[in-house]
Parts: structure tokens; C-alpha cells; sequence
């Protein structure tokens, strides 16, 4: 981990889906100047197959995330918490100099059921969804940067 970048945390309940698509979006359009990573509360042990095919859609390619416990980041100067589902947002500790917490829950993709392209296609709306905020989170967050240079 960079310890020059700002660490952005990004917590999710199992760290299989939600936090994954949000931590590779977030490091295509800010990794530049954050360091983003993701983290579960109860880490399932695994990405989710149908993730890392939906973020392969887009160009961002998170085969390589492993599913890890918000413990791993416990004494991290974590600067910026994000949890991206409910449950995550009511088991979420308080990091050692963390500024910022921010609560934006997204459904779940992994309940989805009927055929593996309906199930895909789940994924695809969540993707699309946690793109919009995380893109317009960067863009915020390099304008505040452009301002303080």
C-alpha cells in the first residue's frame, strides 16, 4: 500500500461483489491519487465469478481481488470509509485517524437468481449503478485537490 495516497476503505458485508466492483471502479478513475482497497465484515472467501465478468465488460479486470477482513486494515490510517451495504454500515468500526465515512448501500447482485445471463445482467445494473457514484465521488475528490494546489 502507498502510504503517499490517501487509503479509501471500502466495506461490504462478505467482500464478494459490491465492494469489489466499487474498489475496481474507484481505482480506474482515482488510483492516480487514492489508494483504494475493500474489505468484508464477514468475508465470504471469494469474488464472485459473475463480478469479475461484469467488470471484465468495462475494462477493469479484478480476477486478481481476494475477498479480506476489515480487520487486515485495523491499523491502517484508514482516511476514508465507505460502506457500500447495510450491514457493513451497522458492524463498521471507527478506523484510527479516519476523516470520512460515507453510507451508499446498492442491492446485493448476489441474490440474484434465474438463468446465469439474467443473473449477469444483475450485475451489470449494480455495476452501472455503483459507476455513477463512485466516478462522481473521484471527480469531487480530484476537483478538491485541483483547489488546494
Amino acid at each position: 500500500m502507498s502510504s503517499d495516497k490517501p487509503l479509501v476503505l471500502i466495506l461490504c458485508t462478505g467482500n464478494s461483489c459490491r465492494s469489489h466492483l466499487a474498489e475496481g471502479i474507484l481505482r480506474s478513475v482515482a488510483g492516480d491519487f487514492l489508494d483504494v482497497q475493500s474489505a468484508g465484515s464477514k468475508p465470504a472467501g471469494y469474488v464472485h465469478p459473475l463480478a469479475i465478468r461484469a467488470m471484465q465488460e468495462i475494462g477493469i479486470d479484478i480476477s486478481a481481488h481476494r475477498s479480506k477482513s476489515m480487520g487486515e486494515f485495523a491499523y491502517k490510517p484508514v482516511e476514508t470509509v465507505i460502506t457500500v451495504c447495510g450491514n457493513a454500515d451497522a458492524a463498521c468500526p471507527i478506523f484510527p485517524g479516519q476523516l470520512n465515512r460515507h453510507h451508499w448501500p446498492f442491492a446485493d447482485p448476489a441474490h440474484a437468481t434465474g438463468t446465469e445471463e439474467e443473473q449477469l445482467e444483475v450485475f451489470r445494473q449494480v455495476r452501472d449503478q455503483i459507476r455513477r457514484v463512485f466516478t462522481a465521488y473521484a471527480a469531487g475528490r480530484r476537483d478538491q485537490l485541483k483547489a488546494k494546489a
